[in-house]
């Protein structure tokens, strides 16, 4: 009798999973397992048909990470889910012209068909679909709690926004100033956000991270996403305005040799601050870096403009000019800092590109 060796994944494949299943391995005793361990993965979005590459590509080294722990003994629990409350699945059902909820729920079930014939280890018992209000009640419930423990809060703050889509997008969804998934022109739009007090809490996840066995570099970016800093805010009164700036900073000990000041693109303070002479030159400039990576900032040569302004140094009383300039993130501070070129190797960039005073002072020790 002749046996076929070759490898038949329809039949082989669903033959295995349908003995795993029964055996239940991806199901384990969550309440009383000796050795736990739970294995996360993130929830795809159910924003087409079906699942792309990415996800397969993501969820493959996830579960890879799972099946080593398993054969070292822990009892792993695996959980799926659908990320299908809000804008992904919205827009891929006013695309189609059908009802959200009629769409989840068809699409959610092939999603579904697609996960388990790859054969990853998810505990399929203890699923869950986010638009479901048995899910989001809760989520309803945490957010009630951090509202009323004041840690939940509401402000403008300025995104990316593609027009098409009607959604916000993320710094790595603008590619080239576009959106990635239609290819339309972004927009930065102001709109009104709900923001969590995460700084409130900065020092002891700083903490906690050195607890955690992460590579230096993942380390590094958490850090740096915590973004806590340590300074003084300084008041810059804007000549003759009446209008003051608080300004952020690591060096107050180093504001005798502040020369100018510089505002984000983002910054509210930028059309306030622009006389009538220089709006053309600022709508200009900032219709040029509109779309550009914040993060890669300090790759470009600087570039900025003069808002026509001038603020009034608090401690030399000196008036100095207040400028526009990309290499300023509207996240950091109130998105303005004060240029201080002698200190600063990227303000010495911008001062000596644009011809601005340079003063060369010891630091004031008792700003310090």
């Amino acid at each position: 009798m002749s046996v076929s060796r070759d490898y038949q994944p329809s039949r082989i494949e669903k033959k295995w999973q349908e003995a795993w299943r029964k055996k239940g391995i991806y199901t384990p005793d969550i309440s009383s397992s000796p050795k736990p361990f739970y294995n996360l993965w993130m929830f795809p979005y159910p924003s087409a048909e079906g699942l792309h590459a990415g996800h397969a590509f993501s969820s493959t080294g996830s579960d890879i990470y799972g099946r080593f722990q398993r054969m070292n003994g822990f009892d792993v629990f695996q959980p799926m889910g659908f990320d299908s409350f809000g804008i992904h699945s919205e827009n891929f059902a006013i695309k189609i012209g059908e009802h959200p909820k009629d769409v989840v729920s068809r699409t959610t079930v092939n999603y579904r068909r697609q996960l388990e014939s790859i054969g990853h280890g998810y505990d399929w018992t203890r699923s869950l679909v986010t638009s479901s209000p048995d899910y989001y009640k809760w989520t309803q419930w945490l957010f009630v709690r951090l509202f009323k423990a004041g840690l939940a809060y509401r402000k403008e703050a300025e995104v990316n926004w593609c027009p098409s889509c009607k959604t916000v997008l993320a710094d790595e969804q603008v590619v080239d100033g576009k959106c990635e998934r239609c290819d339309s022109q972004a927009e930065k739009r102001r709109l009104k956000q709900w923001f969590f007090r995460i700084t409130d809490y900065a020092d002891r996840l700083l903490e906690n991270l050195e607890k955690i066995d992460w590579p230096q570099k993942i380390k590094t970016l958490q850090r740096n996403w915590i973004g806590r800093s340590e300074g003084m805010k300084i008041n810059f009164e804007i000549g003759g305005s009446g209008n003051k700036i608080d300004v952020f900073t690591t060096r107050p000990d180093t504001l005798n040799g502040a020369t100018f000041l510089v505002l984000s693109p983002d910054s509210e303070w930028v059309e306030k601050l622009t006389t009538g002479e220089g709006r053309q030159s600022v709508r200009k400039y900032l219709s040029g870096v509109r779309g550009r990576d914040g993060k890669e900032s300090h790759l470009r040569d600087k570039s900025g403009v003069f808002t026509g302004s001038y603020a009034i140094n608090p401690l030399t009383e000196a008036k100095i000019p207040v400028w526009v300039s990309d290499y300023v993130v509207a996240a950091y501070g109130s998105g303005a800092i004060m240029g201080v070129p002698a200190h600063d190797e990227r303000d010495m960039e911008f001062a000596e590109k644009f011809g601005i005073e340079i003063v060369k002072k010891a630091p004031d020790k008792s700003l310090s």
